[in-house]
């Protein structure tokens, strides 16, 4: 249940999704209270334009990804531990595994590997039903390793967690009951390091963070103070930074209620 609601509760949180309740919240209101509902109206738009401009969206994005930008190179770990999240499954018409925005993680541990970071790279992921179904994730991501030249006998597949918290905690069962070394390189996305890395420090793993899909690059922020077309195109509303905006949101709102579940 904990699973479910925390994918249902958040929505109405989410710029999007509270836009929506202000929008009902006017439509109830615009006979009876005229005033609130344009009240109502004007804050589902503001609310809108603010979280799908690139100034807002690259600031919060920015304050999860600068917090843990590689300044050195990463040292050598026991293990490099991959985090679900970045395929889709071989489900028709797809002829094989997807790999979603996300899924620069599977080939920045491919890379790792292949640079002799660690002799063993862990898939830790899952499969929710009622979101799609198919084989866990780490099956995907194996796949996808072995095609790109890492060998089976180096991968190991955790398959059962569903969330973050999970993957810290069966990825920490795993480097327990092959006894590796609880020294790990990390690689998730960089907005999901700073709650991934509060989790499995939590667990007694040291994990090295390795981050990967960074949505904001040195150039999109000089763009911001370029020249007056690309600062209004930044200005309007663009659907990819809504979503972008959205999932940072959702990295803030996970690590309070991680933290008040004890997990971080």
């Amino acid at each position: 249940m904990f699973l479910f609601l925390s994918k249902l509760l958040p929505i109405f949180v989410y710029p999007l999704g509270l836009s929506c309740l202000l929008m009902v919240v006017a439509l109830v209101t615009l006979w009876k209270r005229p005033k609130w509902a344009a009240g109502a109206i004007a804050g589902a738009l503001v609310l809108l334009l603010l979280s799908s401009n690139s100034w807002v969206s690259y600031g919060i994005v920015r304050s999860l990804e600068a917090q843990h930008v590689p300044t050195d190179e990463l040292p050598n770990a026991a293990a490099i531990v991959v985090l679900g999240g970045a395929t889709k499954p071989a489900i028709p018409p797809r002829p094989w595994v997807d790999v979603n925005e996300a899924g620069d993680r599977v080939l920045h541990g491919a890379q790792l590997y292949r640079q002799g970071k660690a002799p063993v790279v862990i898939l830790s992921g899952g499969r929710i039903e009622w979101k799609g179904g198919g084989p866990p994730e780490a099956e995907d991501m194996a796949r996808i390793l072995e095609t790109m030249g890492v060998p089976e006998s180096a991968i190991l597949k955790e398959p059962n967690a569903l969330n973050t918290y999970q993957n810290a905690v069966e990825v920490r069962k795993l480097l327990e009951e092959k006894g590796i070394e609880k020294r790990v390189l990390l690689v998730t996305s960089a907005t999901h390091m700073p709650r991934s890395l509060l989790v499995f420090k939590r667990q007694g793993i040291e994990a090295i963070p390795a981050p990967t899909d960074f949505q904001v690059s040195e150039q999109e922020l000089a763009e911001l103070k370029g020249t007056w077309q690309s600062t209004l195109l930044n200005i309007f509303p663009d659907a990819y930074r809504l979503q972008e905006t959205t999932k940072s949101l959702k990295e803030y709102i996970g690590m309070v209620v991680y933290r008040l579940k004890g997990w971080i």
